[in-house]
């Protein structure tokens, strides 16, 4: 069988999409090869793409967030010492006409109501009893949570869709660096015979410098066709967060019957669509957000308890046993925000244009999400057809050549024969191995419209 240049650009073209890191540097890794299948090659991307961790540390991240909203529930104590030197105090006048009619008027009597040294230590404790932001908050948190837990899960589909098609890429390279390789040994073994005719009379110069022409430019694009399929493995690599100096051997198949395997028949569901829980999610947080500025109407009630000690002194002797003397309160306090500038208003208002937005945005998912089934599901049943009946042409073009051949070599067929049935032949294996690509592609679109990745 035979390949031609256009098979060859067509895989390089497939290929180059999923090399987005050439020149990406790491460390090297070990050296013995890993032998890995489609699933497992996914498996490991999920542990070790950079899309997915970094999408992990954003749920680790909203977790710390969650507890920190946690910690405004709980109570508050804190610690406040004081020291304050005056060297100069301040003074205050006193008319002492005030405290005896039997002084003059005038008569001023300066004072100073503090010491030189003071000495405070005190400790505040805060609990709050009612808060609306709080309690919004802390209803908030399992929302939030999923919002960033299903963002893990949509970087892991992303990954096995990237993941998946540059596997098979490979697999389809490879499958056609096989067949071009028998292309090459079936025309080394022609060139030879028709050689040998020529020698001996029965065939034209025409012909030998034909075959020499046709096996020199398969074994040229059976080098090329390596270096890409390499390239290939470079970027499925990528797509893992695989170092490239990793030997890596690709156990799975690619056939027309585990292309055509695994279809979709139970009932779908939206919920299974990662895109939707996403818009669902979002839509409840919103909501939790025009409640946090409903509620902000509503008063906040704090308990409150400060203690401390406190010594005053006209010098330092703080170290000798002197009297401290310490103090404790108690309160409640209680905050209302009687007007705000209608702001409250203003902010419930584009709230609940933003819990608009979020039904919007779910109905436009749905819709989304029906015309991608469709599509994925009219694309994949065509590529099949296409793919079983390419398959088909193929496997007769096959047959055309080889009886063309026998003709050929029994003097009861033309050069021109041969030529057409080479060309016929090229022309299906060009088609087969488009149409296996463009099946798996489609194939693996059709599970993610249905959320089977």
């Amino acid at each position: 069988m035979m390949l031609t240049q256009r098979t060859l650009m067509c895989f390089l073209c497939a290929m180059m999409l999923w090399t987005t890191a050439s020149a990406q540097s790491q460390a090297p890794s070990a050296t013995d090869t890993l032998a890995l299948s489609a699933r497992a090659a996914v498996d490991y991307a999920i542990a070790n793409q950079a899309a997915v961790k970094t999408a992990r540390l954003d749920q680790l991240i909203q977790l710390a967030k969650n507890k920190e909203v946690s910690g405004l529930a709980l109570p508050t104590l804190t610690a406040d010492g004081n020291y304050q030197y005056s060297p100069i105090l301040q003074k205050s006048a006193f008319d002492l006409h005030n405290f005896s009619d039997s002084i003059p008027m005038g008569t001023y009597q300066y004072v100073a109501f503090q010491l030189k040294h003071n000495v405070t230590g005190e400790f505040k404790l805060t609990q709050v009893l009612f808060d609306p932001s709080v309690l919004v908050a802390l209803q908030a948190r399992k929302s939030l949570e999923e919002l960033v837990s299903r963002n893990v899960t949509r970087a892991e589909i992303d990954v096995k869709v990237n993941v998946y098609k540059a596997y098979y890429n490979v697999l389809n390279a490879r499958k056609a660096l096989n067949i071009l390789n028998e292309n090459i040994t079936m025309f080394s073994k022609n060139l030879h015979d028709v050689t040998v005719t020529y020698q001996n009379g029965l065939a034209e110069k025409l012909d030998v410098d034909r075959l020499t022409v046709q096996l020199t430019n398969l074994q040229t694009e059976a080098i090329k066709l390596q270096n890409v399929t390499e390239i290939g493995l470079a970027a499925l690599k990528f797509q893992m967060g695989m170092p490239l100096q990793q030997p890596l051997l690709l156990t799975d198949t690619l056939s027309v019957e585990n292309v055509t395997a695994e279809l979709v028949t139970d009932t779908f569901s939206y919920a299974s669509r990662i895109e939707y829980q996403l818009a669902q999610t979002q839509k409840e947080v919103n909501e939790y957000d025009l409640k946090r500025y409903k509620l902000k109407a509503l008063p906040s009630l704090s308990l409150f308890g400060t203690g401390g000690t406190l010594r005053g002194s006209n010098k330092f002797d703080y170290f000798q046993n002197n009297m401290w003397y310490g103090y404790v309160t108690l309160g409640l306090s209680m905050n209302v925000t009687l007007f705000s500038g209608l702001q409250r208003k203003r902010q419930v208002e584009q709230a609940e244009l933003n819990v608009r937005k979020s039904d919007v945005s779910l109905e436009n998912t749905k819709l989304a999400i029906d015309l991608e089934r469709e599509q994925s599901a009219t694309s994949f049943r065509n590529n099949v057809l296409t793919l079983q009946a390419q398959e088909k042409n193929m496997q007769l073009a096959q047959n055309v050549y080889n009886t063309t051949q026998v003709k050929y070599r029994e003097g009861v067929g033309s050069s021109l024969e041969v030529t057409t049935a080479e060309n016929d032949l090229l022309t299906s294996q060009n088609n087969y191995f488009t149409a296996l690509y463009n099946a798996v592609v489609a194939k693996i679109d059709y599970l993610r419209a249905n959320g089977k990745l």
